[in-house]
């Protein structure tokens, strides 16, 4: 029995009891039935799973119902692993891989619990015969090894035509048509009716799928003049009708003329297709008196118009006229303005007299009987100002005229007496007579004060224009302008002066002192008496009264205020004072201030001061030694000081040190300065760095540091990939010396046995993608013409360091078994590669007074076919007997050559077929093993 044929009674045998189920796939559409299938080998990554699937299927099973996902709980055996399904997270969505569809929320199959918030878990796997949530999704990493589950559809490109969709059946699938196609695989389209032909019109079509079938499409148009009535454009349907009726051409159709449309005139239409249609002409004339305005012969044209409008009759007109200036014209027409007939009168406005005829008459000849009449205006008598007065007048047509209005104003410092404004009437009369101007008055003034007044008045008294002076008695001072003047407002130019009692200088207080004043006649004036006093701490040196006199001079000078003075001061132990008077030495208000030597601060009040009572405020302070402030050890350090004052004062000196293991980071000595500050900050105790460590090539490296990473009393592991072994030490430590404990370890691919050789018969071509033979290796394998491979024909070395399949071999190809089943035919075989396999060659004769037809060797190809099929023996004459028994000596001896060369020719090709050959190209996948169909 053939492999092939052992090979599909064993998927028979795996599937005969197993059973087809039909699943309703709402999110692709129709009823769909899938086979289901799934891997008995080896767990495997999710993207492997799928590659498999997609290899040897269709793709991984996408799950998308509870209906689906109980069915295959029943189905399928336990996995402790559980199962890979066609769902992933794209882009934060989970989704169908195959449809690259958004899998909506109500269509999610969760465990309780899941999907969790996990970094790097966006493959799905389906839990199969679970005690809890069986039949539920859990989103896992999809490096994790899990069964495989796959489908296969029964739909392909040829299974139906280009216009229809192939809809899965139980076992089979379905051509459902696409509208407009009909047949087993939808080829052919719907036939609609013959469009019949179109009067004073034509059409054209295009048919996509034959004519006047599904799709076709026609456009109809109509001769020129006519209109298309109906859809320009048919198509053929689905149904097998056109979507609209065949359209019809219809002549165009102007809009319709009546005699009652042209006035004062006659028209004369003909029609030759229809009344007012494509190609009707018309024809006008005027009356007597009228003229044409417009074209006097029109015509329909293609499009359903008149070539031009309908012209009209207008009568003959005059030339427009206007009414004169300030004038009014009364026009009577009888059929237009100033048309033929029309007669227009003239009058004049108020002020205004007629010049020319007052009725003019539209002629035949369109002209008026006279030229148009024109307005004059009427005139008034000439204006002479009044006294002290000026006139401006307005003259809306000419000087002094009906309409001129004057306005007459006084000049400044004069009032009107009367109208100011006069106009002149349409009689030619003013319509006022002129005002006068008289001059304004001011108010009554009288002396001032301790003074006398004296006037002058052009104009009158008091008034616009008069002048007046003003003195003061003997003693006083005159404050403000002497001369006052009534103005054009009527009013003084200014007010009337004061007479004010002489002023002595202005007093100030004595420094550090005051002063009190009585004033009869305004400060520091004639007869003001002044008293100087002194601040605290002052006292007056000279006479305290003082008086203004007549002459504007105090009688005596202010006296001064001179400061108290303090007992004289001395410097205090240890310290200096300086001291600052600013009313002489040691005096009320001076200042001292004490300062200590460097390193010494003042205990006490910096500043004294001399009081009012010639006391000094507070005591002299003291100098103290400045203090810094408290140190503190650092961490994982100590600290030694030497103090030759006090303790962390000025001039103390402090020293740190580290632990084991740790170094300074900063100055070791730092000293209390005379500013009372450290002159460094204490240095801190840092951990010693060991070198930065980096994870091995294919490993893992974990750090935990009580002081920092890589730094003293760090530890560290190194872990290794699967498929990875550890060379060297996993853990190391940083020391006090600032290095690791150990050196670093390296992950080594992990090895498989050593292929040394190909399959007798056969090359083998292999890739390492790390160290020959070791993890991530592939080896394909391929045999010798003439001999086919049992077994895988590729190989993988996997995690474990074992190969993925067992090595396969080259078995040669076998030809059919040949059998003579009776005389005079016989056949004699040799079979180096085994019965009737490649290489086998077979001898046939014939006995005596028989020849052979056909050929005496027959060869088992590679291909697995004889070179050529038996032959047979036919009879022989007498006269052919006798040649061939006299030939027969010398042809058995080549025919024995020939067979001994054959024969170590095809030894030798077999010995030069059986090398090895090995190469670096990829390598195919793990094999998988289909278990079941359904």
């Amino acid at each position: 029995m053939s492999v092939d044929i052992r090979n599909s009674l064993h998927h028979w045998v795996l599937t005969g009891a197993l059973i087809l189920f039909s699943i309703n796939l709402s999110s692709i559409g129709g009823a769909q039935a899938w086979m289901y299938n799934y891997s008995r080998g080896p767990n495997q990554q999710w993207h492997e799973a799928r590659q498999w699937c997609q290899k040897h299927f269709t793709d991984m099973v996408a799950v998308q119902n509870q209906e689906e996902a109980d069915f295959l709980n029943i189905q399928l055996p336990r996995n402790p692993k559980y199962y890979w399904i066609g769902v992933r997270k794209v882009a934060g969505e989970w989704t169908w891989v195959e449809t690259n569809k958004n899998i909506p929320t109500e269509a999610q199959n969760w465990a309780s619990g899941e999907p969790d918030d996990s970094v790097d878990q966006d493959c799905v796997e389906i839990y199969i015969k679970r005690e809890r949530d069986t039949a539920k999704w859990n989103n896992e990493k999809c490096e994790k090894q899990k069964g495989t589950l796959c489908y296969s559809a029964s739909c392909t490109k040829e299974s139906c035509s280009a216009h229809a969709d192939c809809v899965e059946t139980v076992g089979s699938y379905t051509c459902k048509c696409h509208p407009g196609f009909i047949g087993p695989r939808c080829a052919e389209a719907i036939t609609c009716k013959p469009l019949p032909d179109l009067e004073q019109g034509s059409h054209h079509c295009i048919h996509s799928y034959g004519s006047n079938r599904f799709n076709s499409s026609c456009h109809f148009k109509c001769e020129l003049g006519f209109r298309l009535i109906g859809a320009p454009n048919l198509q053929c349907q689905a149904s097998g009708d056109w979507n609209h009726p065949v359209p019809l051409c219809q002549v165009e159709q102007c809009p319709a003329l009546n005699h009652t449309d042209f006035s004062r005139g006659s028209m004369n239409c003909s029609h030759p297709i229809s009344t007012h249609s494509y190609k009707s002409t018309c024809e006008f004339r005027c009356d007597e008196g009228y003229k044409l305005i417009g074209q006097g012969h029109i015509q329909c044209n293609h499009t359903g118009q008149w070539t031009a409008s309908v012209p009209i009759c207008t009568v003959k007109k005059c030339p427009t006229i206007v009414s004169p200036v300030v004038g009014n014209m009364t026009c009577v027409d009888t059929v237009e303005p100033f048309s033929f007939g029309s007669q227009c009168d003239f009058t004049c406005q108020e002020g205004y007299y007629l010049s020319g005829d007052n009725t003019l008459t539209c002629l035949a000849s369109e002209q008026w009987s006279q030229p148009t009449p024109t307005c004059a205006v009427v005139q008034c008598n000439s204006l002479q100002a009044p006294l002290h007065a000026f006139i401006q007048c307005q003259d809306p047509v000419k000087q002094y005229s009906y309409g001129s209005t004057c306005t007459v104003q006084c000049e400044e410092g004069f009032d009107q007496i009367g109208t100011n404004v006069t106009t002149c009437s349409s009689r030619g009369n003013w319509s006022h007579a002129l005002p006068v101007c008289k001059a304004k008055r001011c108010n009554s003034i009288i002396s001032p004060l301790n003074g006398s007044l004296s006037c002058s008045d052009p104009n009158g008294p008091l008034s616009f224009g008069s002048r007046c002076s003003v003195t003061c008695d003997e003693g006083f001072l005159l404050n403000g302008t002497a001369r006052i003047e009534c103005t054009s407002l009527g009013m003084w130019s200014t007010d009337v002066p004061h007479c004010l009692a002489q002023r002595c200088a202005t007093l100030n207080s004595p420094h550090h002192g005051s002063i009190f004043c009585s004033d009869p006649h305004g400060e520091f004036s004639f007869g003001s008496r002044c008293t100087a006093d002194c601040e605290d701490g002052f006292f007056l040196n000279g006479t305290a009264d003082t008086e203004c006199t007549s002459a504007g001079t105090w009688n005596i000078e202010i006296p001064v205020c001179l400061a108290k003075r303090c007992p004289t001061l001395k410097s205090p132990p240890d310290g200096s004072s300086f001291c600052s008077g600013p009313h002489g030495e040691f005096s009320f208000g001076s200042r001292c201030t004490t300062t200590c030597k460097e390193g010494f601060v003042l205990n006490g009040t910096t500043d004294i001061e001399c009081t009012a009572g010639s006391t000094w405020s507070p005591n002299i302070p003291q100098c103290l030694a400045k203090k810094c402030p408290r140190l503190t050890s650092p961490s994982h350090g100590s600290l030694v000081c030497s103090d030759p004052y006090k303790e962390f004062s000025f001039g103390s000196r402090c020293q740190s040190t580290c632990e084991d293991g740790f170094v300074l980071n900063g100055t070791a000595n730092t000293d209390c300065t005379s500013l009372g500050t450290w002159s460094k900050a204490v240095p801190s105790c840092l951990a010693k760095r060991c070198p930065t460590l980096s994870s091995p090539s294919h490993g893992f490296l974990v750090c935990s540091g009580p002081h920092g990473e890589f730094s003293y009393g760090a530890y560290c592991t190194s872990t290794c990939e699967d498929g990875f072994l550890l060379i060297g030490a996993a853990d190391t430590e940083c020391t006090s010396a600032g290095s690791w404990s150990r050196e670093m370890p390296q992950c080594q691919a992990r090895p498989c046995p050593l292929l040394d050789r190909a399959p007798q018969r056969g090359k083998m071509n292999c890739s390492h993608l790390n160290s020959p033979f070791s993890y991530g290796s592939h080896c394909d394998f391929e045999c010798n013409d003439g001999f086919w491979l049992k077994g895988t024909s590729a190989v993988a070395c996997n995690k474990s360091g074992h190969w993925s399949q067992d090595l396969p071999t080259c078995q040669p190809v076998q030809c059919e078994d040949l059998h003579v089943l009776s005389l005079p035919l016989s056949m004699n075989c040799s079979h180096p590669l085994g019965k009737f396999n490649f290489g086998s060659q077979c001898l046939f004769t014939c006995e005596d007074e028989f020849s052979l037809n056909g050929s005496a060797l027959l060869l088992c190809s590679s291909t697995g076919h004889w070179s050529d099929s038996v032959p047979d023996c036919i009879g022989m004459s007498m006269g052919t007997m006798w040649l061939l028994y006299a030939s027969t000596g010398a042809a058995s001896a080549v025919a024995i050559l020939g067979l001994i060369g054959l024969a170590y020719f095809l030894k030798t090709s077999f010995t030069k077929r059986g090398k090895m050959i090995m190469s670096e190209e990829p390598t195919w996948g793990d094999r998988m093993n289909p278990a079941f169909e359904f």
